[in-house]
Order: structure tokens, then C-alpha cells, then sequence
């Protein structure tokens, strides 16, 4: 597929210098794609866990379907579609 660009208000074909260059800039975004993907996960990941932080404190009996929520947020990245995670792969809060 032919690429073309303005120049002086005018579309121009990429040569095949600006083709290949294209190429190497699209083909270093697509391999950093999917850490990107990952680190946001395990993002979303450790804010979950945050925000159950206080069922650990000393002065807290964590229940048990608390600590087994935290863990498989923990496991999350061991899930079979790991990073393409759908809504209904999250593990449900207590």
C-alpha cells in the first residue's frame, strides 16, 4: 500500500527511502506495544490490590475471600490471556 504525505499543499508518494524508514518506525512501535500493554495491566493490577491494603493491618482479620481476591490479583499475569484480558477475566472483589 502506497503511503503519500503534504508537502506544499500537495499529496506526494512516499519514496522508498520514506517507505523503509516507515516501516522501521512502525515496526518499533509494534514491539513496544504489547509491554506498554503489560505494564498498564499491572498497573490496574497494584491499584486493586491498594485499595484492599487496609484488610492487612495488624489491628484487621482479613477475611478469606478477601485473601483470596488479592491473590489471584497477584496471579493475574499468569491468566491464559495475559494481556489481552476481557472485563470478566478480573478476579470479582469481595
Amino acid at each position: 500500500m502506497s503511503r503519500f504525505h503534504g508537502i506544499n499543499g500537495d499529496m506526494v508518494q512516499f519514496t522508498p527511502e520514506e517507505e523503509a524508514e516507515w516501516d522501521a518506525r512502525e515496526a518499533v512501535y509494534q514491539a513496544a506495544e504489547p509491554a506498554e500493554k503489560e505494564t498498564g495491566i499491572r498497573t490496574d493490577r497494584d491499584r486493586r490490590i491498594a485499595l484492599t491494603d487496609w484488610t492487612g493491618m495488624s489491628d484487621v482479620t482479613m477475611a478469606a475471600d478477601m485473601a483470596t481476591y488479592r491473590q489471584a490479583l497477584r496471579d493475574i499475569t499468569s491468566h491464559a490471556d495475559f494481556p489481552d484480558l476481557e472485563t470478566e477475566d478480573w478476579p470479582t472483589a469481595p
